[in-house]
């Protein structure tokens, strides 16, 4: 080694502390971390939030001041046509320590870039009714989004996407990337057409989703003969054995012209994922992406004008290893660092 470069390095490095850093823009990284140069907040303590956001519980009291974007928990599962669980799903999530702060190919921080809280889970009144839930949910989304406040969310079943929707577009109607293994366009069963494997029908129906604005990604499975809704409203529908032959790249700038630069709501379902990567739950299919192809696809809409997102369908109960839980977690950050570079936040 280059005595002169190694006489260099332990000037620099051989007395520094773990949060002394010299690249500037790292260093501001490391600001956020590190107290008298060394001492880290411990992961493992402390009351657990979603992206280890301040806690909030009282915000809707104070009609969400100081805000920019809310973080939601929303338990609810009553409307799943499989296993049920979900309602564990923001608890499981919380819980994931080691997430984030630094988006590191966007070089986003998004909880310190953002005035961001975890505003603790949606009040309900009922149990045991989904409609009450329903309602619940978009009143609640209602008070946020004419605070200005933008959502992002945690599920619970998918059919929570419908209410938030239902805020999100009451003014105009909205694009939408929808990452999943189910395009959840299908119609009423047995009496209920609010389940999980309907909301983005309604959502067209009830005139606040673009359905030539919305591209659902990875979209595979036995229930595939359901979905014809998705196709005859005008929505792209990119299959999950199409990934590899159309690439990343491509699918990325596919979903860029669809949504255009208008705004757009996110929608990640956890089953999206291979379960050999995500087995924890409720409608697992084989042959779905994996984590780093999801990754790739949030990244490559970085600019987009996001205004909303959720990551739905964590059932924890269904996985010991707690790998379904922890890729929640990342793409609840992604989806926020997206929401921090979208052009019509006004910060």
């Amino acid at each position: 080694m280059n005595p002169d470069k190694l006489a260099a390095l332990r000037a620099r490095y051989a007395t520094a502390k773990g949060g002394d850093i010299f690249d500037p823009a790292f260093k501001a990284i490391a600001d956020t971390q590190f107290r008298d140069g060394e001492t880290r907040r411990w992961p493992f303590a402390g009351v657990p939030t979603l992206l280890d956001a301040p806690y909030r519980p009282d915000a809707a009291e104070t009609g969400f001041a100081d805000l920019d974007v809310a973080l939601v928990g929303v338990p609810m599962d009553l409307g799943v046509t499989n296993r049920t669980g979900t309602r564990f799903g923001p608890r499981a999530v919380r819980a994931i320590e080691r997430i984030g702060p630094y988006e590191h190919v966007l070089k986003a921080l998004p909880t310190y870039e953002l005035r961001v809280a975890d505003i603790g889970d949606v009040p309900f009144q009922s149990r045991f009714s989904l409609e009450r839930c329903h309602a619940d949910i978009e009143a609640f989304y209602r008070r946020i989004v004419a605070a200005g406040v933008r959502p992002l969310s945690v599920g619970g079943d998918h059919s929570v996407s419908l209410p938030i929707l239902k805020a999100v577009g009451a003014e105009r109607p909205v694009g939408m990337i929808h990452i999943d293994a189910h395009a959840d366009t299908s119609g009423e069963y047995e009496g209920a057409k609010f389940h999980h494997g309907g909301p983005f029908r309604q959502a067209v129906l009830d005139g606040v989703l673009d359905p030539e604005r919305t591209i659902q990604i990875g979209i595979r499975g036995s229930a595939d003969w359901l979905w014809e809704f998705s196709t005859e409203s005008g929505m792209t529908m990119i299959h999950a054995e199409e990934v590899d032959a159309l690439g990343i790249p491509a699918i990325v700038e596919k979903a860029r012209a669809i949504v255009g630069e208008g705004p757009t709501y996110l929608s990640f379902d956890i089953d999206s994922i291979d379960p050999a990567f995500a087995p924890g739950t409720g409608t697992p299919e084989v042959g779905g992406l994996t984590p780093r192809e999801v990754l790739a696809l949030m990244r490559g809409c970085a600019g987009l004008d996001i205004v909303g997102g959720d990551v739905v369908e964590v059932a924890p109960q269904y996985d010991a290893t707690t790998n379904t839980a922890h890729v929640a977690g990342q793409m609840l950050l992604e989806i926020l660092a997206l929401m921090s570079r979208a052009p019509s936040l006004r910060r």
